[in-house]
């Protein structure tokens, strides 16, 4: 039995200090934590010095939800960590961003089959964050780490 459910992991997310105060927010996350959605409205308190997304806050919104889902999809057999990122801005954001996150079963067999017979294996993982009209903001490049736990 997991030691929190869906529900309460959706809360605490989102009460995180960091994220509550750039003000983002986990929007979505599928029962089989598959699938995430994260979003970010564009507040006077988390606007940069020419009034649009702090750089810092969108590269944060991208930050743990690989990380969160390989967790809770891989289970207790594994270590999953982030270990990079990477952030190119494309244009200016303004009003409400989102990132999507999703993971597939193809993928996840990959991951069990490559980490049981190398021990460990770095994942990465390209993500674009959207304005509300569907433009790129930035993309984000993200280096997850996965071991399988020993005994």
């Amino acid at each position: 039995m997991p030691l929190l459910s869906r529900k309460q992991k959706v809360k605490m997310i989102n009460w995180y200090p960091p994220f509550l105060g750039a003000g983002i927010k986990l929007t979505y996350l599928s029962d089989d934590f598959m699938k995430a959605e994260v979003q970010m409205k564009l507040r006077w308190w988390n606007k940069n010095l020419v009034g649009v997304h702090f750089g810092g806050s969108l590269a944060s919104m991208c930050d743990p939800f690989y990380m969160l889902l390989l967790m809770n999809t891989l289970g207790r057999d594994y270590i999953v960590w982030d270990k990079a990122a990477s952030i190119r801005f494309k244009r200016p954001g303004k009003g409400t961003v989102k990132c999507v996150f999703e993971l597939t079963e193809p993928l996840l067999t990959q991951i069990k089959e490559e980490v049981t017979a190398a021990g460990k294996k770095d994942y990465y993982f390209d993500l674009t964050v959207t304005d509300e009209e569907g433009n790129v903001v930035c993309e984000v490049h993200k280096t997850i780490y996965v071991r399988k736990k020993e005994g």
